[in-house]
């Protein structure tokens, strides 16, 4: 199964929050929910640089994001994206995500951050999958 399953980017589409989990220095779970993007190939995420899961993500890049509908009885949809973050440099690239992050949280995004801009304490980065699970989806 690959992110770019039809199923999966449409689902992928009507969620605004990921549940990003990282691993703490002594192997337990850090789990925290995340704003991202999506795309065929990758999941791209912004965070405040200093934070316990960005410290996580540098020291271990190993990640786990979970999307879910958090229904029950037997009515759930999921996708889990195992794999590895890319930290995001700032070029025309991540330029362009950050507009995307704009047109997909509006007003909350830009609430958040005081302006349009990127604050310069926060990073941008992206897991690289290298195994995708869902069920649920069709």
């Amino acid at each position: 199964m690959s992110l770019g399953d039809a199923h999966i980017q449409e689902f992928l589409a009507t969620k605004d929050v990921v549940l990003l989990a990282t691993l703490q220095a002594d192997g337990a779970p850090l789990a925290m929910p995340m704003w991202f993007l999506h795309d065929p190939a990758t999941l791209t995420m912004i965070s405040v640089d200093g934070t316990q899961k960005v410290r996580n993500l540098r020291r271990d890049p190993r990640v786990c994001a979970v999307a879910d509908t958090g229904v029950g009885g037997g009515d759930e949809r999921v996708v889990i994206v195992q794999g590895r973050v890319e930290f995001l440099s700032d070029d025309p690239g991540r330029r362009a995500l950050v507009e995307r992050f704009h047109a997909k949280y509006g007003p909350r995004l830009e609430r958040r951050w005081g302006s349009r801009t990127m604050p310069p304490d926060r990073v941008m980065f992206r897991i690289v999958p290298s195994r995708v699970r869902s069920w649920g989806l069709g």
